[in-house]
């Protein structure tokens, strides 16, 4: 597949930004748009890297920036990375951009906050050709809002089962493997052969993420998903759509996975980190989790006791988008950064430090290489020895081991959580709602389904 030059993709960007503040109604600063971009910082606002202090994204970055020097461009990017959870990241970039508070050119934003950003006009409309073939399909839609690209991806999220490939062994399982487990059937099953010969420290079958926040919506947006085929709880403007048989549907289902049975006691209390926890503890033989946890979890696991195989039913996507304030005095140069940071060799280091790459290539050609950063990617450093403390399986090509064959066909298979402007709103009514199906007397499948569609007509309009 051929590739365009960076400098072409540069100006694909820029223009259609430029033209976008300049003539789009609303929003800080409107129609003040430069003649020409102002030498200087460009600030990159953004979550945590989960690859760590200097991680991935800082590397990229810093050989950026070794490329503007040799250039003697001006310009220098700076990454600044915001506290708290991402709801509070969430504010604090609604914050700055409304009021001009910050001055951050380049923002990193959950898929999901796309939509709102955009119908807010606090980031700038990208062309078309900003998000081409190469980007996977399902990640690409992540991009756009109305028919309109206004981010370009850099690193997706896909929801994974990791197992304990010994536990399953000692209790008699032959087949370990990914295959072994394609539905939820399947899965339930292994919980009944575990009990009758449990392993040291085993408790229950598996853990999630069920505490009240982004992760219980998660979790009930893969089982409403997985139970409705085409499910949507809103059209392409955002509007809500759903209906009380898919609700109470994708309920049954719900309940059906968390069935205490099976589910650790403390999942419904439980996020990324506690989960991850009582998985390396042993007190499960599963884990849902995101694709960071391979290469944490291989620090502490051999291949011959730990598998990953796909999310069974459908896996929800997450990952981040990059887009230029539309208030930015260097909008050109931050969609030049743009395209260095989402190009196909700096996916590829994403990939080889642990995120999910966005481009179909970073996982199946092998002539795409990871050159902008050190061999080690985002990975652990090394020790003071010079031995490398990563253990993370890696293919032939020096990808994560399960890069081609699991990662890139379950990011291809995702779904994408409601699209709409109002997220936060659905999220908060989402969560609070379905926590009465965690609570010591839950409501019918069809009484929790009524309320929750009365709470989201009140807050997702139709």
């Amino acid at each position: 597949m051929a590739r365009r030059p960076a400098a072409t993709l540069a100006r694909l960007l820029v223009l259609p930004l430029l033209v976008a503040t300049a003539c789009t109604g609303g929003g800080p600063r409107d129609g003040q748009t430069p003649a020409a971009d102002v030498p200087g910082d460009i600030v990159v606002a953004s979550g945590r890297d989960v690859t760590g202090k200097n991680g991935v994204r800082q590397q990229l970055i810093d050989a950026w920036n070794r490329q503007q020097e040799q250039q003697d461009s001006g310009y220098h990017a700076r990454l600044v990375e915001l506290p708290g959870s991402a709801d509070q990241q969430r504010s604090q970039l609604l914050g700055a951009l409304q009021s001009g508070s910050a001055h951050y050119d380049v923002v990193n934003l959950d898929v999901t906050w796309v939509p709102e950003f955009a119908e807010a006009h606090l980031i700038g409309r990208l062309s078309d050709e900003a998000v081409d073939d190469d980007v996977i399909a399902s990640v690409a839609d992540t991009a756009r809002w109305k028919g309109q690209v206004y981010a370009v991806p850099f690193n997706s999220d896909v929801g994974l089962l990791y197992y304990r490939r010994d536990y399953l062994s000692r209790a008699g399982v032959q087949r370990t493997g990914p295959d072994a487990i394609r539905t939820w059937h399947d899965l339930l099953g292994l919980g009944d052969t575990l009990d009758a010969r449990p392993p040291k420290g085993y408790e229950k079958l598996w853990t999630t993420q069920l505490a009240a926040y982004e992760g219980r919506t998660v979790n009930a947006v893969e089982a409403f998903a997985s139970a409705t085929d085409d499910f949507a709880l809103t059209d392409a403007s955002g509007h809500y759509t759903a209906d009380l048989r898919e609700l109470t549907d994708g309920i049954a289902e719900l309940r059906r996975r968390t069935d205490k049975p099976y589910t650790l006691d403390s999942a419904v209390s439980s996020d990324e980190a506690s989960s991850l926890s009582d998985f390396e503890d042993g007190r499960t033989a599963f884990l849902r989790q995101w694709p960071y946890a391979y290469g944490t979890l291989h620090q502490s696991f051999t291949e011959q006791r730990l598998g990953v195989a796909p999310l069974p039913g459908r896996a929800v996507l997450g990952g981040q988008n990059l887009a230029v304030n539309r208030s930015s005095q260097r909008a050109g140069k931050a969609a030049e950064l743009i395209t260095f940071l989402t190009s196909p060799q700096s996916e590829r280091c994403l990939l080889d430090a642990g995120f999910a790459a966005t481009r179909t290539s970073a996982y199946t050609d092998d002539r795409v290489r990871c050159t902008s950063v050190p061999a080690s990617g985002g990975s652990p450093s090394a020790s003071p020895t010079g031995e490398s403390t990563d253990r993370m399986p890696r293919d032939t090509a020096g990808r994560p081991g399960y890069a081609r064959g699991i990662l890139l066909p379950a990011l291809q298979r995702a779904v994408s959580r409601p699209r709409t402007p109002l997220y936060g709103a659905f999220t908060q009514t989402f969560t609070a709602q379905l926590g009465a199906l965690f609570s010591d007397a839950p409501p019918s499948d069809a009484v929790l389904a009524g309320r929750l569609d009365e709470a989201l007509r009140r807050a997702l309009p139709g």
